[in-house]
């Protein structure tokens, strides 16, 4: 099951997108306050994103181009404003798909599952992980926590994906350990205390206090 986040303020549209989405086995949350959709997008992991392109507050644009800094989900569009140069501003922002209103269920059904399949089937998920708000670019060793960009060493990106993929799990020592000795270079376990030290700094400088915590004689865990 796929999660879908759908930016559409039309609320009657909005609940029939979510039926017919939800009808083929995937989640779909609809937004609820327009003016902070990338906390909300933040909170929902979504696998893809639906977005109308006029919205209270700020356009379907202002959200496309939010979302590009942070993450590589898949972005498909909606509207009623289908003329080439709207197209053409969409995908010039990232987007991966436009389609015109008004919407035909099955052909948003098959759109949106080809996306998908493409995305994540095929290999070729967006590379970031996300967790309470914070996203992290498996491309470029960042991190990113509203909006503020910061770039982490090679061992503090290792120590927090090793701790995003199992978070919710203890990871002992040796498994960071582990997760630092991939050039064949000797790691001495004080190593792991400094870079998970200097994390957690870099992540308290952010507003995320406590993010990864100690498990006395287990290891860390990311709740």
């Amino acid at each position: 099951m796929k999660t879908i986040f759908l930016i559409e303020d039309d609320y009657a549209l909005a609940q029939a997108i979510k039926k017919q989405i939800e009808s083929w086995g995937n989640k779909v949350v609809t937004v609820k306050d327009f003016q902070h959709v990338m906390e909300e997008f933040a909170a929902c992991e979504p696998h893809l994103v639906l977005v109308d392109v006029m919205l209270p507050f700020y356009n379907g644009y202002h959200w496309c181009t939010e979302i590009r800094k942070v993450s590589n989900v898949p972005v498909v569009f909606l509207s009623s404003a289908s003329d080439n140069m709207n197209i053409v501003m969409a995908m010039n922002l990232g987007a991966d798909d436009f389609i015109p209103k008004p919407v035909d269920p099955m052909v948003l059904t098959a759109k949106i599952s080809a996306i998908l399949r493409r995305a994540y089937e095929l290999g070729e998920a967006p590379q970031t992980m996300s967790h309470r708000g914070l996203t992290l670019n498996l491309g470029d060793n960042s991190i990113v926590y509203n909006n503020e960009r910061v770039e982490l060493t090679k061992n503090e990106f290792r120590i927090l994906r090793t701790l995003m993929e199992n978070k919710g799990k203890i990871v002992s020592r040796d498994r960071l350990m582990t997760a630092l000795w991939q050039d064949d270079c000797y790691v001495e376990e004080n190593t792991l205390t400094v870079n998970v030290a200097r994390l957690r700094k870099t992540l308290d400088g952010l507003g995320l206090s406590g993010f990864i915590m100690t498990k006395v004689g287990s290891g860390y865990i990311v709740e």
